[in-house]
């Protein structure tokens, strides 16, 4: 019978984690692409299991596309060791034709692979900086809506929004706004992009003098900043307008 270190992964891995090991194993991320039409790709994994009965291990190449969840059988792997076994599924996949490497399709406007990917992964709400923030806020007590538009008539949606005290709070990303310490302008379509660089910072002071104007107080944190220091100046915010002592320190 194989060792279960030969199909079993570590016990307590997470997320990220369990995608660098597949990364690994498949020779990096752009190589793990099934190609599912019109230009888009799906990422795939591959998943070892055990059959007693054989005393073989199968690999088994799984990957989401449209919400639902697609599998297909790779083949039999005899490696000693977890790694070394998924790395032969991945060179028996790619030799199968089963998945591909990514490339940038010709209307694309990134640079290469790696920015189209960034790009693609982009969202608009519960980003990750996003979610510490919000962490750090609840912990010491703080109660607020999120994604919301801080005024129903205007097409302007904050991040996190403090009703009551009428405090709108923006997490922008470095990209898409243009972080001085961390913005770098793309290579390919690059007037394409300061354009809308451009257009985005625009929008973002037109915003904030929007809501000035309203009587709301607008925070703005970029992502790459310390979600402790960032939920401070959220929570000074609150304060001076709840006009409460409340403090990170306050609340332990």
């Amino acid at each position: 019978m194989p060792p279960d270190r030969a199909w079993k992964p570590r016990e307590g891995m997470s997320r990220d984690a369990r995608a660098a090991e597949q990364d690994r194993a498949a020779g990096g991320r752009l190589t793990r692409a099934v190609d599912i039409g019109k230009g888009r790709y799906a990422r795939a994994s591959v998943a070892l299991r055990l059959y007693r009965s054989t005393r073989r291990i199968r690999a088994y190449l799984r990957w989401s596309q449209e919400g639902e969840t697609h599998e297909r059988y790779v083949g039999e792997v005899d490696a000693a060791t977890r790694a070394a076994n998924l790395a032969q599924a991945w060179e028996i996949a790619h030799a199968a034709g089963y998945v591909t490497t990514e490339t940038v399709p010709p209307e694309s406007w990134a640079s290469s692979p790696a920015s189209r990917a960034v790009m693609s992964a982009n969202k608009g709400r519960d980003t990750k900086p996003e979610k510490l923030l919000r962490s750090v806020l609840h912990r010491h007590g703080l109660r607020y809506r999120v994604g919301v538009r801080p005024i129903p008539d205007l097409r302007r949606t904050a991040d996190v929004v403090f009703t009551k005290a009428r405090v709108a709070v923006f997490v922008d990303g470095c990209y898409w706004h243009g972080c001085p310490e961390h913005h770098r302008p793309a290579k390919k379509g690059a007037a394409f992009w300061q354009e809308k660089i451009a257009g985005n910072r625009a929008r973002d002071a037109e915003t904030n003098e929007a809501l000035r104007k309203a009587g709301w107080l607008v925070v703005r944190v970029w992502e790459h900043e310390d979600p402790q220091q960032a939920a401070q100046q959220v929570i000074e915010a609150v304060r001076s307008r709840e006009k409460a002592p409340l403090s990170l320190d306050d609340q332990g």
